[in-house]
């Protein structure tokens, strides 16, 4: 009997994995030039419509489709995964007119989906389809069609769906970016749909459990020239020193917003005193208020760093947006 053949070398799986990975970037690439109107439309679509999105798919499509309807739901757009074959026995009933369907199929002519599109035409549910053919069944029986088609498979039998599934999950992506930017999705609001998470975590303790204290917060007097206040704010490292008098009762802020307004206030800058450049009785909040009432202070304000101060406006610490959210963790725009 003949010894096995011998498999892959190492260096054979590393090229290998390279080459997939390259495949499946080409499709991606790809889709970047097919995002047109048809994209805007279909966010539109769902910004206006007063149910749910309901995503449906079979097989790798099925899943791609969970995974988006998990991002949809954690992002504040309203979605549930609906079985094919089940609506076929009496899941239909889960949509309603003012629901969007969003079907995928990369073919366009899986026929546990074609076999649904009539019964969804008399819900009056609107229809978009994710697919890789627009001329396809799917595609002719859509309102909308989203083209994720890629140039080829990563798969080298040219079966198994990878380039293209990973153009449905990126596609989905983009939707639930694109909705929530539209919504007004903040940090806070993502806190309330992830309670258990680090994020949530965080967003849960005090802030006195969070903010920055003692030799950590930058703190300046009124009469301080600006140009000893500068040394202040580079070594803290928060764009931000917190104005205080005897007793470290804080009267004002000054921040890098602060320093680029004066510049064109002033001749010299540097020679000016805090008080002439300070914003004056800035927001601040209590060391007892809970980290996520900051966050959405911060936001409502537009502000990144907030003054801690207890009830006679003595500083007690000051937190920046990067400790609510947690420094190298998290990453919001």
């Amino acid at each position: 009997m003949a010894p096995p053949a011998p498999g892959p070398t190492k260096k054979q799986l590393i090229a290998l994995a390279k080459e997939v990975l390259a495949i499946e970037a080409e499709g991606l690439a790809a889709l970047m030039a097919k995002v047109d109107d048809s994209f805007a439309r279909a966010v539109q679509l769902i910004l206006k419509a007063a149910g749910r999105v309901i995503l449906t798919g079979v097989g790798k499509s099925g899943i791609v489709a969970r995974k988006i309807v998990a991002t949809l739901n954690s992002t504040g757009t309203r979605a549930l995964f609906l079985h094919p074959v089940e609506a076929m026995h009496g899941d239909l009933g889960m949509i309603s007119p003012g629901d969007v369907v969003l079907a995928l199929s990369n073919s366009g002519e899986t026929s546990e989906l074609t076999i649904l599109l009539p019964s969804l035409a008399r819900l009056g549910a609107p229809l978009i389809a994710l697919t890789g053919r627009p001329e396809s069944t799917l595609g002719r029986a859509s309102a909308i069609v989203l083209d994720v088609g890629v140039p080829r498979e990563a798969c080298p039998l040219g079966l198994a769906p990878t380039a293209s599934t990973t153009a449905a999950l990126a596609m989905g992506d983009a939707l639930a970016v694109a909705l929530l930017t539209a919504r007004g999705f903040r940090a806070s609001d993502f806190k309330r749909f992830h309670p258990g998470g680090a994020l949530g975590a965080r967003l849960k303790l005090a802030i006195s459990e969070v903010m920055l204290t003692g030799a950590a917060v930058p703190m300046v007097a009124p009469g301080q020239p600006l140009k000893e206040v500068l040394p202040v704010m580079d070594e803290k490292r928060l764009g931000a020193a917190l104005v205080v008098e005897s007793g470290n009762v804080l009267v004002g802020i000054i921040t890098d917003g602060d320093l680029r307004r004066s510049l064109s206030q002033y001749a010299s800058v540097t020679e000016r005193p805090v008080h002439d450049i300070m914003t004056v009785d800035p927001i601040s909040i209590g060391p007892r208020a809970l980290a996520s009432e900051a966050l959405e202070l911060m936001e409502q304000k537009a502000i990144t760093v907030l003054p801690v101060v207890d009830e006679k406006k003595k500083v007690v610490g000051i937190v920046h947006l990067h400790d609510l959210l947690g420094r190298g963790e998290f990453n919001f725009k």
